[in-house]
Parts: C-alpha cells; structure tokens; sequence
C-alpha cells in the first residue's frame, strides 16, 4: 500500500502536492517492477475547519452572484475557481438554498467539482488512484473510538486539564501528545493511528506513506502508537520528502494556498509538459530541498536533462526504423565484435542495471533512476558519435542494433 498526495479536497494541486505525487506513483512503479501488487490509496479528510471555510467561501459567492448582501468569511479562501462552482451551483439549485444556514450544500459540491479537478490533473501526469479514503469513516465506523478505548485499557491515555494525552514516554517518545482536545476534537495522531490500524488489518505486506518534511514531528508518535496496539509495525515506511521552490526568471514565486496566490499542477504541466514535470520532481533525493527551474525545464537544449535523455532516445528510434527499412536482422548478433571502449563503457554501464532496480527497491530513492538515465544518454551519446551503427557491414550492423 502507497498512500501518496493526500491532499483535502479545498483546491487545485499545487506543485507541492506535485512533488509528493510523482515521488508516490515512482514508488509504486518500483515496487510494481519488483513483483508487489500495489495499491494506491489517498486518504483525505472532508470534515473540520478548512471544508467548512471552503463551504462558506463557495455561499459567499452563491450569495453576490444572486446580489444578496453578504460578507466575505473570515480566513476564507481566494480563488476564481470558487466563484466557478458557485455559478455552478446556481445552474443545479437556482436561489433555493439563498435562506440556507446549513454549510453542508455548498460544502459538498465544492468537495466534488474540486475532487474531479484532482483526479484529472493527477490523469494528466499519468497517475492514477485505486483507493480513496474518507477519515470521516474513521468516525463513522467507530475505529477512532476503539483505539481510545484500548490506549485507556493498557494505561497509556489519560486525563489532563480536560483533554485525553497518549503516554507516549512510556512508548520510547520524548513526550506525552494530546489525543483528544478538551472541546472533544481528536487532534490529528489519533485518526492517523486508527487509519494505520485499517490499513494494517487489510493485510498489507508494506505500507508507505509519501509525506511532506512537515510531518516529521508527528509520524513517529503514529507508528509508536500503532505498535503499541499490538501490531508490527515494521511494516509501515515513512517516505518524508522535502518542500519545493519554482523559480521564473531567476526569481522566486511566492505561493499561498488560502490567498489562492500559486501555481497550479495544472498550469505547470502545461507550461513544460508531463515528462519534464514527471522528471524535475524526481531529480533531487527526497531528502533535499527542491528548486523547480521553470526556465531550464523549458528549455530544449542539452542543458535540460530530459531534453537530452528525450534526444537519445529519438536517435535510437531513428536508428531502429532505419534498421527496419533496410530489414537489416539482428536476432542473433555476434556480441563479440563490440569491443571499441565506447561499446564496452556501455554494456558495462547496461548491466548495472538490475543491481539498479534492487538498490530502488531497498532504498525508496526514485532520484536514483533519473541519474542512472542521464549518466546513460551520456555513455550513448559518446558511442553515437564515434560509431555508425546501421552500415553496409551486416554483422557488426546487428551487433550495434542489439546493444
């Protein structure tokens, strides 16, 4: 199981969620490679503070838009795409929900027209989900419940200045966390643990969680906490990634998600296309700050990696239609007659290759294979220009076109 972007349903993908997509979906390509049946899953939470904002941003519209007085909610979002689903909502439900007091309707249908966007930026860059889950069934369920009621049974929740703490000292932690706030609202470890929990009882062999650098005060707590429930808890992988900075003309972009003040996934796949995005979020390790250059990702020269590795392989294709059109047949070439040092450089660097998937595997490192590719387009490059590879000499032709 990858759980990978994650993000509420408030807003059009930033870029970074972009990171966190294409790190997840790599992951889960690697592991596919490597023999797992692989689930992607997207855990989202339509409930609390941030939806019911959105609701009242998307009733704040409804409202101008019929002319009705009304004020613009306080830390509400900013958008146009806010004001779209409100004429949206004009066009399903006409002035009938002008006297409605309940957030609910213009929550929802903002959940839902945002939820579609998601779904079809995450389709644009090749990526899709297998499973949605709603932290709301959490509660519904009764599993966060549960969990309380066990921490308590093992003595390791208590009371405190009104509010539930988990004893997490107890558990190997720095410090005992609050799990439940005195107005009664878990906060955040507790629904994580009891997610962890589902997910675990659902048989998993592996569970990943693509997160962002910000997560790296709580998850330990998780894990802490879902193993002292009794389950093994060297199943769960914590992949945390660090933030990204898009700069434009040498210039840092600011971005805020509430003042609706970035850019989209949307806009910058445009902008540079899915190879180049796909490429770019994976080029630096995971543990490292990225700085997206949006001149250089445009750029088609060899100072752009993917320019340069997409050049490789049209000159391969090239070479093999060639081949094609002259029926030149290469099903069993004499792998002896390469031996000039830019054919040997290359086999040699070629059968790295499955020590490569492995070392993917076992160290989660996507940024490995962006390296591994470039440094190949090199090696090459180096042997196209010194070696003609479709010649009227037929053996040495079918060697080439094997290699």
């Amino acid at each position: 199981n990858v759980e990978f972007v994650s993000a509420n349903p408030t807003g059009p993908l930033n870029i970074g969620h972009g990171r966190n997509a294409v790190i997840g979906d790599c992951v889960a390509r690697i592991l596919e490679f490597n023999g797992f049946d692989v689930t992607r899953e997207y855990y989202f939470n339509n409930a609390g503070r941030q939806m019911r904002l959105l609701g009242e941003t998307v009733r704040y519209h409804y409202l101008t838009k019929l002319e009705k007085k009304t004020s613009f909610p306080v830390d509400g979002y900013e958008g146009e795409y806010l004001a779209e689903i409100a004429e949206q909502l004009i066009e399903e439900k006409g002035d009938t929900l002008v006297d409605s007091e309940d957030v609910t309707p213009f929550k929802e249908i903002a959940e839902r027209v945002v939820f579609e966007d998601i779904k079809l930026t995450l389709a644009n860059i090749g990526i899709r989900m297998d499973k949605y889950f709603n932290e709301d069934d959490l509660y519904n369920s009764g599993a966060i419940e549960s969990v309380l009621k066990r921490f308590y049974e093992k003595g390791l929740a208590y009371d405190k200045d009104g509010a539930v703490w988990l004893r997490l000292t107890e558990l190997g932690m720095g410090e005992d966390r609050v799990i439940k706030k005195s107005s009664g609202e878990p906060t955040y470890r507790l629904p994580d643990i009891a997610y962890h929990e589902d997910k675990l009882n659902r048989n998993y062999d592996l569970i990943i969680d693509i997160l962002g650098a910000d997560h790296h005060a709580s998850y330990p707590d998780v894990v802490a906490g879902v193993k002292a429930l009794g389950y093994d808890a060297e199943k769960i992988n914590i992949l945390l990634h660090q933030f990204v900075t898009l700069t434009k003309d040498g210039k840092k972009i600011k971005m805020s998600t509430r003042k609706a003040n970035y850019v989209t996934l949307d806009e910058l796949q445009t902008e540079v296309g899915e190879d180049v995005l796909r490429y770019f979020f994976l080029m630096r390790s995971v543990n490292s700050h990225l700085n997206f250059e949006m001149d250089l990702a445009k750029k088609e020269t060899d100072e752009n990696p993917v320019y340069y590795i997409q050049y490789a392989h049209a000159r391969i294709s090239s070479i093999i239609r060639l081949a094609a059109e002259r029926d030149e047949n290469y099903d069993k070439p004499n792998l002896s007659l390469l031996n000039s040092d830019e054919e040997k450089v290359l086999i040699t660097y070629l059968g790295e290759f499955p020590e490569m998937v492995e070392k993917l595997h076992s160290m989660l490192q996507p940024h490995l294979l962006t390296v591994f590719l470039s440094e190949l387009a090199t090696l090459f490059s180096r042997f196209y220009t010194e070696h003609k590879v479709v010649s009227d000499d037929h053996e040495i032709t079918a060697s080439r076109l094997a290699l």
